[in-house]
C-alpha cells in the first residue's frame, strides 16, 4: 500500500542524533588515518542492493500539496551548474540570476510561501568563480568550483592542488574534486587517501566534495571502499559522478554510498553530505533520491548542507510540475528557461 510522505514530518524525525553536523559553519569531518583493515574487509551484497533500490520508488507515493512541498525542497538542494566549453561571465551571470529566483514569482505567490526558494549553490569552472561570486552578491548562495583536472583528474597532483587554491582565492566556498580512478583499480588506498587529504588541506575553509566517478569504478564494492577512503581523508561530501561518464548516478550506487556515509557516521560521529550527479533530469528523479535519503539516513539529509543534486536540467521540470499543481495544467517547457 502506498503512503503519503510529507516534508512537514521533518521536525519529528531525524537521522542518528549523535552525528556532529559537517555543514557550513558547523564542525567538519576532520578525517583520520587510513584504516586499511576497514577498507579491505568491506563487502557489498549486489542483489540486496538492487532489490532495495528497485523498491524505493514503489513503496511510497507523494501527492498534491505534499508533492509540491517536496518539489520545492528539491529546488533548494540543486547545485545549478554550467560546465561548458563556451562558458562566459555573461552566461554565468544569467545562471546566477536563475539561482537567486529559481521559481517564478507568480508561483511563489500562489503557493503562499514564507520566502522564495533559492538553489543550494552555483557550480562553475575555476575561471568563472569570480563572475559567479560577483553575480550572486549578498544572496548567501555559495559558489562551488570543480577542480583537480575535472573531469578526468589526470594531471599532476601539484597542478591539481594549485587549481584548488586558485578557485578558493577567487571566492569558491565549495570545491568538487575528482579522485584518481587508477588508484582504485590498483587498490592503492593509501595513495588515494593521501591525495584526497592533500586536496582537503588545499581547500582551507572551503568544503570538499569528492567525486568518485562511480561509472568508472566497475563494481559496488569499489564504490563503497572509495567512499570510505574519501571520508577518512576528510571529505565533507561524497559525490557520484562528474556527469561526463557513460554511466552516472544510479540508485544502487547511491544506496551504496549512502550506506557508507551512514556507517562512517555511526563509527565516528560525523555527518557527511551526499551529492548524486549526472543523468538526473526530471521531478520524478528528484523524488526518488529524496526518498532514498529520508529512508536511509533521515530528514536531516533533506537539507542542502548535507544533500545536493548535480542536475541543472532538472530545475525546469520541477518548476513545470509545481505550475501544474498551482494551475492544474501542464505548460510548455519553454515557459521555464534555465537562464
Amino acid at each position: 500500500m502506498a503512503h503519503s510522505l510529507s516534508p512537514a514530518d521533518a521536525s519529528n524525525a531525524t537521522g542518528p542524533a549523535r552525528y556532529t553536523l559537517s555543514a557550513h559553519g558547523s564542525a567538519r569531518n576532520p578525517g583520520m588515518p587510513l584504516n586499511l583493515d576497514r577498507i579491505e574487509s568491506a563487502r557489498v551484497n549486489l542483489s540486496a542492493v538492487e532489490r532495495r533500490a528497485a523498491t524505493l520508488v514503489t513503496r511510497r507515493s507523494v501527492k498534491k500539496q505534499w508533492q509540491a512541498a517536496w518539489l520545492i525542497k528539491a529546488i533548494t538542494c540543486i547545485d545549478l551548474t554550467t560546465l561548458a566549453g563556451d562558458d562566459t561571465p555573461h552566461r554565468v551571470a544569467r545562471l546566477c540570476a536563475k539561482a537567486r529566483a529559481p521559481l517564478r514569482s507568480d508561483l511563489v505567490s500562489a503557493l503562499k510561501l514564507d520566502a522564495a526558494p533559492t538553489v543550494g549553490a552555483v557550480c562553475v569552472y575555476p575561471t568563472m568563480v569570480r563572475a559567479a561570486v560577483r553575480a550572486l552578491g549578498d544572496s548567501g548562495i555559495p559558489v562551488a568550483s570543480v577542480a583537480t583536472g575535472f573531469p578526468t583528474g589526470l594531471v599532476p597532483l601539484k597542478l591539481r592542488l594549485a587549481e584548488i587554491r586558485y578557485a578558493v582565492d577567487e571566492g569558491a566556498r565549495e570545491i568538487d574534486i575528482v579522485i584518481n580512478r587508477a588508484l582504485v583499480f590498483a587498490g592503492e588506498w593509501q595513495a588515494l587517501h593521501d591525495e584526497i587529504a592533500a586536496m582537503r588541506e588545499a581547500c582551507g575553509d572551503a568544503h570538499l566534495k569528492a567525486i568518485l566517478a562511480t561509472g568508472d569504478l566497475r563494481n559496488l564494492r569499489s564504490v563503497y571502499r572509495a567512499s570510505w577512503v574519501a571520508m577518512m581523508a576528510g571529505a565533507d561530501f561524497i559525490k557520484t559522478s562528474t556527469g561526463k561518464e557513460d554511466v552516472n548516478a544510479t540508485l544502487p550506487v547511491g544506496l551504496t554510498m549512502v550506506r557508507a556515509l551512514r556507517d562512517y557516521g555511526e563509527e565516528t560521529g560525523y555527518a557527511i553530505g551526499f551529492k548524486p550527479a549526472g543523468g538526473l533530469k526530471s521531478a520524478k528523479d528528484a523524488m526518488a533520491w529524496l526518498m532514498l535519503m529520508k529512508e536511509e539516513v533521515g530528514n536531516r539529509w533533506l537539507e542542502p548542507d548535507l544533500f545536493r543534486f548535480g542536475a541543472s536540467s532538472m530545475l525546469g521540470d520541477l518548476e513545470r510540475q509545481i505550475e501544474h499543481y498551482v494551475t492544474g495544467r501542464y505548460s510548455a517547457a519553454n515557459r521555464h528557461p534555465l537562464a
